[in-house]
Formats: C-alpha cells, structure tokens, sequence
C-alpha cells in the first residue's frame, strides 16, 4: 500500500531520479522551456519552484543551496540573475505546463514545461488586450444604438467599394435583371 506516499518515483531509484531532475532543471533554467513526458514535467515542477523561490534571496547561503540541487555553476548563476529579477514580484507559479499529446514512439504524454515570465506569447501585450476588450459579459444584445448605426454604414460602403475583379460580375448581374 502506498498511503500518503506522494512523490512520483518515476521508475528509478532515488540516485537515478535526483540526476534527472537536476538535468531537467539546468536545461529548463537554460533554455527556459523544455519538452518531455508529462510524468517528469510535474515532477520538475515540484523541484525547481522552491529553488526559483530561494533565488529571489541573493545571499551566498541560498546561492550554496541552490547549487546543493543544481550542480552547475551557470544553471545558478542564470537562476540568481536574469530569473530572479523577472519573477521578483511574482509570488510563486513561475512554470507553467502544457499538455502536447502522446508521443509516437512509445504513446507517452508529452507536455511542455516553460517559465512563465520567459514566454513572448502569453506575457506580453496582456493588459492592451483586457482595455481594448472592455467589461465582457454572456448576455446577448447590450450594443448602442450608435455602434449599429455605424457598423451599418461600414457594411454599405464595403459594398460601394468593390474590387474591380467583382465589378464585370456585379454589372452582368444588372444586366440579367433588367433583360
């Protein structure tokens, strides 16, 4: 019985496991998004969040212990540099995992696993969007008046103003019409 045992073994031993999440975790902090199987990505979750959390603290104490996990001078030095000051207000949360399906080989869920801060899609331009978009809700109608009236007019001037590859068609059409 496995009754409140939660950490995922991964089918390794302790000493097999330890050296891929620090693989996965120096390649994560690296690149700042890495691909692999589902099962290792929340796993990594699980292991780097705390030490992104003891790089916000720049002291030589968090430093040893970060590189206790890391074992890699650069994994550490990139973490307590460019990482901590991008999620210094961020009070946790600093991964995000997105399924991507099963793999072909062996029909492994695959999931990409990223920095939150470190993605150009999701980061940026946020709060143009919710200002442009305005208060949103589920009910229907809710338009002005004025918003009808004006996209009206922009629907008749499109039509007014056709391409010259539909004008010949536009004109045999009045033809036929009045024959």
């Amino acid at each position: 019985m496995r009754h409140g045992d939660k950490i995922n073994n991964l089918g390794r031993t302790a000493s097999h496991r330890k050296a891929l999440l620090n693989n996965l975790a120096t390649q994560l902090i690296a690149h700042k998004r890495i691909v692999t199987t589902l099962a290792k990505a929340k796993s990594l979750r699980t292991f780097i969040e705390p030490l992104i959390t003891k790089a916000k603290d720049n002291t030589t104490h968090q430093r040893r212990v970060v590189f206790s996990y890391l074992q890699d001078k650069e994994a550490v030095t990139e973490l307590f540099g460019t990482i901590a000051e991008k999620v210094a207000g961020r009070p946790g949360g600093y991964t995000r995992i997105i399924k991507l399906g099963t793999r072909v080989g062996d029909n492994a869920e695959t999931a990409l696993i990223e920095l939150v801060d470190f993605n150009d899609v999701y980061g940026k331009g946020k709060g143009e969007v919710k200002e442009a978009a305005g208060k949103r809700t589920r009910r229907a109608g809710g338009k002005k008046k004025g918003a009808k009236a004006e996209a009206g007019e922009a629907a008749e001037a499109a039509v007014e103003e056709t391409p010259a590859t539909e004008a010949p068609k536009k004109e045999k059409k009045e033809k036929k019409a009045a024959e």
